[in-house]
């Protein structure tokens, strides 16, 4: 098995430790870290400069700068990054260098490639997997995601000589972010704390239908100030190992941890699902105490895949029709249709008694999910709430974007598979507006939750206000 890239490049002594730039050639110079490597002739020379040159989160943007080249040099710009299973994704665009010489990617526009226009962090949302039908995840958030960035003289495919290199590593556990393994009766999840004192708002943070435990946006988001807890609820250790049969009590002796944790401000807590996990969400608000505020990412307002039961109340699934799956011409499953409608009484024992909340709701919504109709039942779900006198939920609808609206920067997954359909479906979006809608989800939830659960009069750091 091949060694992680990290570690080659430990091995080598070509880590990035220090807030000088590298400049990495083709051919056999001698390697020496914190400033310009040359050999003769120097002008082949070209230094790729990273601001934040250190340590960089994931969800922060990163200024590239290239220097070193003739004017108007044709340059090519490629990303590589390889997962924790050795899965390659990659991406790259054509540049021309300003009359300096310099090609900045705030200011120049990409004239082809993964992507077109003024795209300063274009080369990370446009990897795309080498392997088809892959999703970027990450699994392990103790270790950084490194992305490989080099410059080519000449526009691809033409592209050949190597003129610089540079590793940019991009971390998911931010500084001082406290990470504590929850074994708590039958409860598995991960506890993320704020490096400050305590104590603070409290999100229980769920994902979708394929199981285990995923922490990579509730690391992120402890570093925002949130007291984050990712949690695990079927096949992951002693837990279930499919979904044909969930109970709300698990999930309400996580919420009851999470609210009695004292790095944890009261009384109540938020929640934030992605998929089935917003659709867990909506039931957790809908039969269980002490939940104060909730973010449905692309969610469900009707139960899906199993029965779920809550001491003497059970809903069932909804009903579909695997003959109303469409097949793309890529001979890929578009699922959009599979499920039955909820406006339909035979179905509408499944749906979530939503009416019960006493919770406030944002549904964020991308318009081209091919999961399933988001958008349709986030407004159901408003319908049902008003109805009952409740507070009309936010609702934000974000044109092209897919289902899988991640944290800022991560790749769109065009198409991946599907755990309950056994096989690869297409997930909607179109690269560019789902990469602007996973910016601005990313600032909603920020503002939704120290709205909601930042105490009687909320706290909404300054950064965020002018989104409000």
């Amino acid at each position: 098995m091949m060694a992680s890239f990290p570690a080659v490049l430990r091995a080598s002594g070509l880590c990035l430790r220090s807030p000088k730039s590298w400049a990495w050639l083709s051919g056999p110079p001698k390697m020496r870290p914190g400033g310009p490597v040359s050999w003769a002739p120097a002008r082949m020379a070209a230094t790729v400069t990273l601001e934040p040159a250190g340590r960089c989160s994931w969800d922060e943007p990163v200024h590239i700068v290239v220097r070193g080249l003739a004017q108007g040099q044709q340059v090519t710009l490629r990303a590589s990054l390889r997962d924790e299973k050795g899965a390659l994704f990659r991406a790259h665009a054509r540049y021309c260098a300003d009359a300096r010489g310099e090609l900045d990617l705030t200011r120049a526009s990409a004239l082809g490639g993964s992507f077109t226009g003024l795209e300063p962090m274009g080369l990370l949302w446009a990897l795309e997997p080498e392997e088809p039908f892959l999703r970027l995840v990450k699994r392990d958030v103790q270790t950084p995601f490194a992305v490989e960035l080099e410059v080519l003289d000449g526009h691809e495919p033409e592209a050949r000589r190597l003129l610089g290199r540079t590793v940019h590593e991009r971390h998911f556990l931010p500084p001082g972010v406290r990470r504590e393994p929850v074994r708590a009766g039958r409860v598995r999840a991960t506890l993320f704390l704020p490096p400050e004192p305590g104590p603070f708002p409290g999100i229980v943070d769920i994902f979708g239908a394929g199981g285990g435990l995923l922490e990579y946006r509730a690391s992120l988001l402890a570093g925002k100030g949130f007291a984050v807890m990712a949690l695990a609820y079927y096949n992951y250790e002693h837990l279930p190992k499919g979904m044909e049969t969930l109970h709300l009590e698990y999930f309400e002796e996580a919420v009851n941890y999470l609210r009695n944790h004292p790095q944890v401000k009261g009384p109540g807590v938020g929640l934030l699902g992605i998929s089935k996990g917003a659709e867990l969400c909506l039931s957790m608000a809908s039969f269980l105490k002490g939940i104060t505020a909730v973010v449905m990412i692309n969610g469900s307002m009707v139960n899906v895949g199993g029965a779920l039961h809550y001491k003497d109340e059970t809903l069932p699934p909804i009903g579909l029709d695997p003959n109303r799956i469409k097949v793309t011409k890529d001979g890929l499953a578009d699922i959009l249709d599979v499920l039955n409608s909820p406006l339909e009484e035979s179905n509408q024992k499944s749906i979530i008694p939503v009416e019960r909340a006493e919770s406030t709701f944002l549904f964020l919504v991308g318009q081209d999910d091919h999961n399933w109709k988001s958008e349709f039942y986030a407004n159901e779900a408003s319908k049902h709430l008003q109805a009952n006198g409740k507070e009309k939920p936010q609702i934000i609808c974000y044109p092209g974007a897919g289902h899988y609206i991640e944290p800022p920067y991560f790749p769109m997954c065009r198409a991946s598979l599907h755990t309950l359909v056994g096989r690869p479906v297409i997930w909607g979006g179109e690269p560019r507006a789902h990469a602007m809608a996973q910016v601005d989800a990313w600032k909603q939830i920020q503002i939704f939750f120290h709205k909601h659960l930042g105490g009687e009069k909320g706290t909404i750091p300054p950064k965020l206000e002018s989104f409000t």
